[in-house]
């Protein structure tokens, strides 16, 4: 597996695959072709189908400056990848000089056709599953934030950086109002949902709460294009900040641990982006806001000093109850289900570590974070594309305008 680097990613919203992925594609380009008179960008399958409401023409007009350019959206799905683009460059007498097909592949993670993988990285950590890796830390009598350490050995000092990236999308999500971008006309709610949790009473009521304002006002900011962390995805950045904020703030856990328990949830993503996939376009939600919530119980389990089984259990239990989820964002914008979703699956992750702390005393988890990972990984090859991120189906279907 790769370094965290590459899971952890810091860039503009609203979708990893749609936006960061494609703004590296083009950047690649323009630094291969810079002389070109003019340039032309062919977006496919999902890339099109939600390419407006993802902000991906923006991002790639952006990224292009002033040159001349021409997107095309080509409505029809690629079965060689779901977030297909070319790229042409052209001569001043309209000749081909430059042409690439490149593959959005999640995460922000890209690869050209032309090459066997254009980011070709060094693999740094030499087990590819949970269960080599829990074998691994009981032999050497370590936690799994040494095992990132150790392999990762310069990582840590890029996660402090992560966290406060992390912490600053909150912060400002919570400070803004106004309406999010687009058709949908949603209001920002983050700063009412979170003034609002100051002033309940019960303390349980009150926490939920708060975790929500946090996941809200990141993937608020998500939405307006702000600056975010992949973790795993845009889609899903809310998921991982909101609790580490919340140990933050209610229980003054200090930034050196938070950093901590951002290496274990760092290898739960990598495992997933191993053996499965991050990709909403190829393995709908469950791949983004259920390897976020994967990733946040295994963090909150670290959090709550458990040991690395009860972490394993955790990180189970919280995907194998987002098996199926279907990516399906109404109108292509990245606002409904998923803001409301990343705080559902917030909440999700702190019960899945409450499950294995609690229950994980009277019998082990029957399936595996292994298993549960092969089973994500075939679902989301059985789901229709309809319900990969193509706003074709489930809710981009059915919600319609009022």
């Amino acid at each position: 597996m790769e370094s965290l680097r590459y899971l952890y990613k810091i860039g503009p919203g609203p979708s990893s695959s749609h936006t960061i992925g494609p703004k590296r594609i083009s950047e690649v380009f323009l630094n291969e072709f810079h002389n070109a008179y003019s340039y032309k960008v062919d977006l496919f399958g999902s890339l099109a189908l939600t390419g407006k409401g993802h902000l991906t023409d923006y991002i790639i007009e952006k990224t292009f400056k002033n040159r001349r350019l021409k997107i095309n959206f080509i409505y029809e799905f690629k079965e060689e990848h779901p977030n297909t683009m070319d790229l042409y460059a052209y001569d001043k007498d309209g000749n081909v000089i430059g042409y690439r097909r490149a593959f959005s592949i999640g995460g922000g993670d890209f690869s050209f056709s032309h090459l066997d993988n254009n980011e070709q990285r060094k693999k740094i950590y030499p087990h590819q599953s949970m269960d080599k890796i829990i074998k691994y830390l009981k032999d050497n009598k370590i936690s799994l934030s040494d095992y990132v350490y150790y392999y990762d050995s310069d990582i840590k000092e890029y996660l402090h950086i992560i966290l406060d990236k992390m912490f600053d999308s909150i912060e400002r999500g919570l400070k803004s109002s106004g309406k999010l971008p687009g058709t949908l006309n949603l209001e920002r709610v983050a700063s009412k949902i979170y003034h609002h949790a100051l002033e309940v009473d019960d303390e349980s009521e009150r926490d939920k709460l708060l975790i929500s304002a946090y996941a809200y006002a990141v993937n608020e900011e998500n939405a307006c294009a702000g600056e975010i962390v992949t973790a795993p995805t845009c889609g899903s950045s809310g998921v991982v900040p909101s609790l580490l904020y919340h140990f933050y703030k209610k229980f003054k856990t200090p930034k050196v641990k938070l950093v901590d328990a951002l290496a274990v949830a760092g290898i739960i993503g990598n495992l997933v982006k191993r053996n499965a996939t991050i990709s909403g376009a190829e393995g709908g939600c469950q791949a983004e806001v259920g390897t976020a919530c994967s990733m946040a119980s295994s963090m909150v389990s670290y959090l709550f000093n458990l040991d690395i089984d009860k972490i394993e259990y955790a990180a189970e239990v919280a995907m194998e109850h987002h098996l199926g989820l279907t990516c399906d964002p109404v109108k292509g914008y990245v606002q409904i289900p998923c803001i409301e979703r990343n705080a559902v699956a917030a909440l999700r992750a702190y019960d899945a570590a409450l499950f294995a702390k609690h229950i994980g005393n009277y019998r082990k988890n029957r399936v595996s974070f292994d298993q549960v990972i092969e089973t994500m990984a075939a679902t989301g090859k059985d789901l229709s594309y309809h319900y990969k991120e193509t706003s074709l189906g489930g809710l981009a279907k059915h919600v319609k305008d009022k």
